[in-house]
């Protein structure tokens, strides 16, 4: 008889990996992606094409390989991650190459008589963009954000490929020991939508937040 008490439990122990995996990966995106976009509007064309560089090798090669290359190649020039650190590392740099045009976009779309205001001031322009430009364009990235939050999630599935134990993986090692498909990938399809369920509801609460911060600025 199948104990599926148990086996439901490798799956929660699975699950804690993703969520993991999401909140790693998610801040090391974000972190990514203002770096990038910020290098993408800048003046200097150094970090023009450095961040250019970055955007399109990301964005044009699969994520599948990147997880590879990280995991399996690195080490032959003596950079050895562990399973948890390639997976974060890979899903935040891929991810964060799609959030750098977010960032990018958003910048660009603040007008200019906000940046005409910010020469009256006598602004550097280091000072307009934290005072002025960002946060106004930061409502602007949120909802892509969300997004990219959650197809940072679903992505983690990638990582059972290098035998990280996330709820996809355990899902597996669950079919193989009881034969059903069933039960455990409906478990983790479950799974899945509450995480991505909660990441939308925070940022959406995120969003009503800052908004409400940046009223109170302009009034």
């Amino acid at each position: 008889m199948t104990n599926w008490s148990v086996h439901i439990g490798l799956i929660l122990e699975g699950a804690l990996v993703t969520l993991e995996l999401t909140v790693m990966g998610s801040v090391l995106a974000v972190i990514m992606a203002f770096l990038a976009g910020l290098g993408r509007v800048s003046r200097f064309w150094a970090a023009r094409s450095l961040a250019t560089a970055y955007i399109e090798f990301f964005r044009g090669t699969s994520i599948f390989v990147q997880l590879f290359w990280i995991y399996f190649v690195l080490p032959f020039a003596g950079v050895t991650l562990s399973p948890i650190q390639a997976g974060v590392l890979a899903l935040g740099l891929n991810v964060g190459a799609y959030g750098a045009e977010v960032v990018r976009g958003a910048i660009k779309a603040i007008g200019r008589e906000q940046r005409e205001a910010c020469i009256a001031l006598n602004f550097s322009r280091g000072q307009a963009m934290r005072h002025v430009i960002l946060p106004q364009a930061l409502p602007l990235m949120l909802p892509t954000f969300v997004n990219n939050a959650i197809e940072l999630l679903k992505g983690t599935a990638v990582v059972s490929l290098i035998s990280l134990t996330d709820m996809t993986f355990q899902a597996q090692v669950v079919r193989a020991q009881t034969g059903s498909t069933l039960i455990p990938f409906t478990t983790i399809l479950v799974l899945y939508f509450a995480m991505a369920l909660a990441i939308s509801c925070s940022m959406r609460f995120l969003e009503r937040r800052v908004a409400r911060g940046l009223d109170g600025v302009r009034a």
